[in-house]
């Protein structure tokens, strides 16, 4: 496989899971306090929101790109 359609693929795939699981979800350990030997942890969950546009930018580049590297093989 050409390296344009191994990237075209990569983003249609990164772009139709970014439509499934819209967002992500992940978990951070923060510090709160910190004195000496005692230090206090807080786990914060935090959400990260992919937007419709950008999933579906992804599939369309992808798309174009796997079209292009099979018209170069040819």
């Amino acid at each position: 496989m050409r390296r344009l359609t191994v990237i075209g693929l990569a983003l249609i795939v990164l772009g139709i899971l970014a439509f499934v699981f819209p967002r992500i979800t992940y978990t951070q350990d923060q510090t709160t306090l910190d004195l000496g030997p005692v230090t206090v942890e807080a786990k914060k969950q935090r959400t990260v929101s992919i937007p419709d546009i950008a999933a579906g930018t992804a599939v369309a580049a992808g798309t174009v790109l796997v079209v292009t590297g099979a018209r170069r093989r040819h």
